[in-house]
């Protein structure tokens, strides 16, 4: 194809909006999906509908696009089982303390039954001391005590007198223990006047006390029998007591929880241990009944508390998104109480994790907080793997020490873990785990643009509508939204496409609201968004206006008019973090006498990257091709950048580097007065690069600065056109014949507009026309070659 200098319509796609069907925003219904990202909602949905182990979601994309907000929607509307929702709570289990019973119920069900716990043990608390403390208790007690008491005398007594029978006392020492002393009379023998007996009678007073400490060791197991059945009257007498205070109020509720198994159950085991350990409501001011009643909350038996983890009251589907998912608070953790210098735990004291509340739906997480912190990421696989959670002590896992703790009844586990991450951490997570394509099978990987069409331009519309309605925005006129769909399509790099950061549209949009609410308009119109683009260029652009004072002050050196021999005008990008703007480069070439070789500066003192490296060897072989067919070339030529002093990459300058060289070769000098960007390959053709628009706006504000002319203009690959969404000032410049901007298919071409001459076109023998500047260059490097 021929050179084609390119028309105003060329250079920017507006949004003409033909099939919008309303003024404003304020008439056109929000969209409740994020726009343009169908194959990453379809994979969502597939694994949503799937419930076998795996059917995780690794959500692949950058910042901004909108992920987390499309995924959340969905899954807002996303019908759900009620039915497969639970609340989870932790009671105590009345035969391992050690081991907490988990009870599995309906939603709704578990705080309920807390409730109702409570209100029986407030009951309990008391009612239990009023029926121990009154007569007829007191008296059946003292009846039982008064048996024992007078059985215990009888037998005593009949030792004593056996005893006395044989001149030997039954006492009772300081101590308590029993004695036998022999009797002097009506008198104890003392030591002195039991010496003085004669051997004889000592020996008969040992014999006789020998046998009655025998008897009286049978008495005494004789009395333990009868005081083990007293204990064992009074705690049937206390059971009886307990029974009748508290069976009615047991029976009561299992009726009201007639159906659930597990319930009943544990109001059976509670009913048991209330009767088993009765004193804990008659020992309240006792340490052992404060222990047993120490609480953050309230003066209640700790053991008889029910722990509701998770409670479902609405059983509304669980969508958890955890910003902070370290080991506790995605797994929950066993929390310790300090009562008096003593630190203990048990199952009230469990609290639950991020999994907890999300069983049953899902979790949303960011991958790269999830790898950030220790043992989460291999907990969490195990978790999956199991299908339960396990209240796993971190510190027990990471430490030797043997400190006693709960082991509570695991919980299964049911839930959809959605991980937000780029593609790096997805391919590392692939390559160094191999169970992670085994427990995240489904990749919603999203896009960042999407075709632009008049349809889509009005589904773009309608996402502008929604950011408007959930920020409760002025909304935006017609002349505004199609701006803001302009400038969309500017940041996807291509005219026919729209970028799906939806996260810049939605700064754009305060950003725009914030100045119309300053110019007190009632809508958010085109200038407005104009001015909020202003300011944020504003913010970041420093950089680029300090680089555009070394063309105002002369610093760095470019010719915007003119001629010169081995010298061209090429465009490059810089970029910080936040902002991208293009600048002009002066390239040159030099030839001297040698072996035909390419030295190329920036690559020789390690300021070339290897893409940059790889487009000179390119244009290398492409000149030899051109004037190497026949004989090596006769020049040795360098070529550079000039005023470079930072690292230079990409093959964008590769046709600007060419053109110079030919230039060098031929003599023939080339116009100051265009620029030129874009690669080539070995055969010539140009090929497109990237910020095309940046690169040509740099060159238009240097020609300000240098000095307009008419003549001035930008040289492009045509494959770059579809890339053009160019300022308003360069579209005018160039409807005016101010200011051109040139699409070529070959090198040659470009050789052609810098020139003045056609390159030439090579004969079957090889050689070019003289009066071309192929054909200038071919004979200087003859004539050199002789």
């Amino acid at each position: 194809m021929a050179i084609q200098r390119l028309k105003k319509t060329e250079l920017y796609h507006a949004a003409e909006l033909e099939k919008l069907p309303c003024k404003s925003t304020k008439e056109l219904s929000p969209i409740d999906e994020i726009v343009g990202q169908e194959r990453a909602q379809k994979a969502v949905e597939f694994a949503m509908s799937i419930k076998e182990k795996g059917y995780n979601i690794y959500a692949i994309g950058q910042n901004g696009l909108g992920k987390r907000t499309m995924i959340l929607r969905y899954l807002s509307r996303h019908p759900h089982d009620s039915e497969a929702l639970y609340d989870w709570c932790y009671v105590a289990n009345f035969s391992d303390t050690r081991t907490p019973q988990v009870l599995k119920l309906p939603c709704g069900m578990g705080q309920k039954l807390k409730q109702d716990v409570e209100k029986l043990i407030s009951k309990l608390v008391k009612a239990i001391p009023m029926a121990f403390d009154n007569e007829l208790y007191f008296g059946r007690a003292d009846k039982l005590k008064n048996d024992l008491a007078k059985k215990q005398q009888v037998e005593l007594q009949k030792l004593s007198e056996e005893a006395k029978d044989k001149d030997i006392s039954l006492t009772i020492t300081p101590q308590g223990d029993y004695q036998f002393v022999a009797m002097n009379g009506e008198e104890l023998h003392t030591d002195e006047s039991f010496a003085e007996l004669p051997v004889e009678e000592q020996e008969r007073f040992g014999h006789t006390i020998d046998e009655l400490e025998i008897s009286l060791r049978g008495m005494a197991r004789e009395l333990t029998d009868w005081e083990e059945t007293f204990t064992d009257n009074i705690q049937k007498l206390n059971e009886e007591v307990t029974l009748g205070v508290i069976s009615h109020l047991i029976r009561k509720l299992k009726k009201d929880y007639n159906g659930y198994t597990e319930i009943k159950k544990y109001l059976t085991g509670l009913q048991k241990d209330i009767c088993d350990n009765v004193d804990i409501f008659l020992e309240e001011g006792s340490e052992q009944g404060e222990i047993a009643s120490a609480s953050l909350d309230n003066k209640f038996p700790r053991r008889y508390k029910v722990n509701v983890i998770v409670k479902q009251s609405e059983c509304d589907f669980p969508i958890i998104v955890e910003e902070n998912p370290n080991y506790h608070s995605l797994f929950g953790s066993i929390e310790t109480a300090t009562f008096k210098g003593t630190v203990f735990t048990d199952f009230s004291l469990i609290r639950a994790g991020s999994l907890h509340h999300a069983n049953g739906g899902v979790l949303l997480m960011d991958a790269v907080k999830v790898l950030e912190q220790p043992y989460v990421w291999d907990g969490l696989k195990r978790a999956l793997r199991s299908r339960q959670l396990s209240f796993t002590s971190l510190e027990k896992e990471v430490t030797l020490t043997g400190t006693v703790s709960l082991d509570p009844q695991p919980i299964p586990l049911d839930v959809k873990i959605i991980l937000f991450g780029d593609y790096r951490t997805y391919q590392l997570l692939q390559h160094y785990d191999p169970e992670f394509s085994e427990l995240f099978k489904v990749t919603a990987d999203f896009e960042d643009e999407m075709p632009r069409t008049p349809d889509s331009e009005v589904h773009y519309a309608r996402f502008i509508s929604s950011i408007v309605h959930d920020n409760n925005m002025l909304h935006c006129d017609r002349k505004a939204i199609a701006r803001i769909i302009e400038h969309s399509s500017r940041l996807s790099g291509d005219r026919n496409k729209l970028s799906l950061h939806s996260a810049h549209i939605a700064n754009l949009l305060r950003e725009s609201n914030y100045v119309a609410r300053n110019a007190k308009s009632n809508l958010i119109r085109a200038g407005h968004v104009e001015q909020a683009l202003e300011y944020q260029k504003m913010r970041v652009n420093r950089l680029q206006d300090s680089v555009m004072e070394g063309f105002i002050n002369g610093t760095t050196l470019i010719h915007t008019d003119g001629v010169a021999i081995g010298q061209v005008n090429a465009l490059s990008v810089l970029a910080t973090s936040d902002h991208m703007f293009g600048a002009p480069n002066r390239i040159t070439a030099t030839t001297s006498y040698g072996d035909g070789d390419v030295i190329d500066i920036e690559r020789s003192v390690d300021l070339g990257g290897s893409i940059h490296s790889k487009g000179v060897m390119i244009l290398t072989a492409y000149l030899s091709s051109v004037f190497g067919k026949t004989a090596k070339v006769p020049l040795t030529t360098t070529i550079t950048f000039e005023q470079s002093y930072g690292g230079v990459d990409g093959d964008s300058a590769s046709m600007a580097e060419f053109c110079a060289v030919v230039s060098a070769f031929s003599g023939q000098a080339n116009r100051q007065d265009l620029a030129i960007t874009g690669s080539m390959n070995q055969f010539g053709e140009a090929q497109p690069i990237g910020g095309v628009n940046e690169k040509i706006e740099g060159f238009y504000d240097v020609c300000k600065i240098k000095g307009r002319t008419s003549q001035q203009g930008v040289i492009i690959p045509r494959s770059n056109v579809h890339n053009l969404m160019l300022r308003t000032d360069i579209q005018k410049a160039v409807e005016k014949g101010e200011f051109h901007i040139w699409a070529i298919d070959h090198v040659t071409e470009a050789i052609e507009l810098f020139s003045g001459k056609p390159a030439g076109t090579p004969t079957l023998e090889g050689s070019y026309p003289v009066d071309t500047v192929y054909g200038i260059a071919q004979a200087r490097l003859n004539a050199l070659r002789k």
